[in-house]
């Protein structure tokens, strides 16, 4: 904390930063809506509006931290205050708070004061100067409430910025992520501000603040590049709508809005000219996650030592670039076989011959896209029809060579193969009588035990969701892509559950290769699908195109939590960093004995115990979901208002939460009960380290182990 003198000075600094908001505001209210039909007053009048609902939104909190700075020529060491949003005097055009965005608050993040001057990245230049102070400031509702100095000039061991850090992460949560503007750290202020063209791919530790960064990020580049980007013309792709939901507060915060949010399955589906019947979410995540030892479903199979699902040939290489490479060549071999063979002739010495035919196919319409080219060329030779008409001067003729020319026509066009994108991917794995040799044999490189399951698959008229990218990637390849499906900027958040197909399908729909890819190896619990090593994204990406991040430090949890997780991350065998908790000690993990006759005294105790210390999101999270449901209802019988989440859930709503495992990712919650943690459930292989990892580093502030008579091997 700083002293009594500095703080009545920053008191009287935000009161006279208030009083200069609200007479701006008052003058900028007074304007009356323009409703005429002039383009630049109506620009000005959105403009302004603009800025009334940001000084609405800032008045409660007007900045967060202040810097004092002597740009190098000038005499006065100036004051600037940073905030959310930036603010400027009407009359003198003097900023009264400068936006977090704008390059002279890059210091607020970067400056640790290891050098005795520093420097800025100006739109005119490099401005250099000295720094003084750093200060944090905490304004709740227009009260001031904690001022802390992370740094001034010539003095040592300031331990202000940790203390600032660690007042911020025990603050307590509610059910939705927020945004970090206060607390950025220097090596998330490095993505956040990096340059638009260049595919992101940042690896980072459970609670290192990966999607808050990404989002940060894109509220960032819509700042820098106000001129070229356009928030519609955004994407966030998200493991799913519950997540959507939890992170949905973090960019109104931050004064953005407009930019889309999908899954990625949500997305396509939208995208896809024909109904595709997927199978239904829950059943997947009972495929992988909770069908029972032994058992055999299908193209399914369990592997008796795991216990669990672990692996699905089709989904896998599904998901792969040599997948890809495959259908490039189906497709080119059908394109080779649409060429035009034979000439067309309308009528009797009128006829245009296959030289003219093959050049318009190959060389004049090479551009387009196969079906469209089709298309150009079907109309172009009724083009030529109507005008070989005109010489015709006999009308009876004339009519019957029209009639002519449509029948042969229609004969002739039936050379071109026209499925639909479904079809083509049908006969792709099951080729029938009427598929061409040259696309046969390229079907048949594709894996014999492949086929069987994707034969299995066809039997049933339910696709997987791995599914989706290549019927996508051939429509787009058929029919083209429009404009309004194109993108300035994607973020992939849980990129290790994305396929290296995926990622480079969507490459194609984005300018520049701007991309914000983010993920954790370690969280990669999906054994049949998504992304095993960073260097399969990176290979999608030229060299200079690409850069690599890693976040290793970990802001979510306590340390002990982090130390308990790390030990388990030790059994995935991963070539990944552990994480590195900031200094923020608290209770150990603790355990419970789980007696099957008790199971609702025991739960009804911990919360309480829980909701005794203040915690205000708690979760119960199972290894199945028929345990989570299992655990809701003797709950609710028993007068215990919880949460039942599931596959299909479409929000997160706080409080108790009764939830399996492989749906936590994402999510954080103050306290968290790992329930039946035995060795039934867990078993020592990469995967249910991967998923016990996972659910320990949901919790914030406390970890509760629930054992019953054999512990895990994973934690014994």
């Amino acid at each position: 904390m700083v002293s009594e003198q500095s703080y009545h000075e920053e008191q009287r600094q935000l009161e006279r930063t208030l009083k200069q908001m609200r007479e701006i505001l008052e003058y900028r209210s007074k304007k009356p809506r323009y409703v005429g039909n002039d383009v630049t007053e109506q620009i000005l009048d959105e403009m302004n509006e603009k800025t009334k609902q940001e000084l609405k939104r800032a008045l409660n909190e007007p900045y967060f931290g202040r810097l004092n700075f002597q740009e190098e020529g000038k005499a006065e060491v100036q004051p600037y205050y940073i905030g959310k949003v930036g603010v400027m005097d009407h009359d003198s055009n003097h900023p009264i708070v400068i936006d977090w965005r704008a390059p002279l608050a890059s210091l607020f993040y970067s400056f640790n004061g290891e050098e005795d001057r520093t420097f800025y990245e100006a739109p005119d230049g490099i401005v250099e100067g000295s720094l003084y102070l750093k200060r944090n400031v905490v304004i709740r509702q227009q009260q001031l409430l904690r001022v802390v100095d992370s740094f001034v000039k010539g003095e040592l061991n300031l331990t202000g910025a940790d203390e600032f850090l660690l007042h911020k992460l025990g603050d307590r949560k509610d059910h939705r992520l927020r945004d970090i503007v206060s607390t950025i750290q220097q090596e998330q202020n490095d993505i956040i501000r990096a340059p638009k063209n260049t595919a992101m791919i940042i690896q980072g530790v459970a609670g290192s603040g990966k999607t808050t960064v990404a989002l940060h990020r894109l509220a960032y580049l819509l700042y820098h590049y106000r001129d070229q980007l356009k928030p519609e013309r955004m994407m966030i792709f998200a493991p799913s709508t519950m997540f959507l939901d939890y992170i949905s507060a973090v960019l109104p915060e931050l004064g953005v809005g407009d930019i889309q949010q999908r899954t990625f399955e949500e997305w396509a589906l939208g995208l896809l000219s024909e109904e595709v019947a997927l199978s239904d979410p829950a059943s997947r995540y009972y495929r992988r996650f909770e069908q029972p030892r032994g058992v055999e479903d299908g193209d399914l199979k369990c592997s008796s030592e795991d216990g669990f699902v672990t692996e699905n040939t089709a989904s896998r290489y599904k998901g792969s670039i040599a997948f890809k490479r495959l259908l490039d060549s189906y497709l080119t071999c059908m394109e080779e076989w649409n060429t035009p063979d034979r000439p067309f002739e309308a009528w009797e010495n009128h006829a245009l011959s296959v030289d003219t035919l093959r050049r318009w196919y190959e060389y004049e319409y090479r551009s387009y896209p196969l079906y469209r080219r089709k298309e150009r060329i079907l109309a172009r030779i009724k083009r030529w029809v109507e005008s070989e008409l005109k010489a015709i001067e006999d009308r009876q003729r004339q009519k019957d060579c029209r009639k002519k020319a449509s029948q042969r026509l229609r004969t002739w066009s039936k050379q071109w193969l026209a499925q639909s994108p479904s079809e083509l991917y049908r006969e792709l794995f099951l080729p029938s009588k009427r598929t061409p040799q040259p696309m046969v044999a390229v079907s048949r490189q594709i894996p014999e035990d492949v086929r069987q399951e994707m034969a299995t698959a066809f039997k049933g008229k339910v696709l997987e969701y791995e599914d989706l990218a290549p019927l996508l990637y051939i429509q787009f390849q058929l029919f083209g892509v429009e404009q309004k499906q194109r993108f300035d900027h994607v973020v992939i958040d849980e990129a290790q559950d994305f396929s290296p197909f995926q990622v480079d399908l969507m490459k194609g729909l984005v300018r520049e290769n701007s991309f914000t890819i983010l993920g954790d190896l370690a969280q990669g619990i999906h054994a049949d699908h998504g992304t095993v090593d960073w260097k399969q994204l990176q290979e999608l990406f030229s060299e200079e195109q690409t850069t690599y991040h890693e976040l290793k430090q970990s802001y979510r949890s306590t340390m002990e939590i982090i130390q308990f997780a790390n030990h388990l991350l030790e059994k995935t065998k991963l070539a990944v960093s552990k994480a590195v908790p900031v200094f923020r000690s608290g209770e150990p993990v603790q355990w419970i004995h789980i007696d099957p006759g008790n199971k609702v005294s025991i739960l009804r105790t911990w919360i309480k115990q829980m909701q005794k210390q203040g915690y205000q999101s708690m979760a119960i999270v199972t290894r199945t979901e028929k345990g989570a449901s299992n655990i809701y209802q003797d709950l609710l019988e028993n007068g215990l208002e919880t949460s039942f989440i599931d596959a299909n859930r479409q929000e997160y709503t706080g409080g108790i939460s009764v939830i399996p495992v492989y749906l936590t990712k994402g999510l954080e919650f103050d306290a968290v009960l790992l329930w039946e943690v035995d060795e039934h459930y867990y078993r020592v292989n990469e995967q249910e380290a991967k998923l016990l990892y996972v659910g320990c580093t949901r919790a914030l502030h406390q970890l509760w182990i629930g054992v019953g008579e054999q512990p895990s091997p994973l934690i014994r």
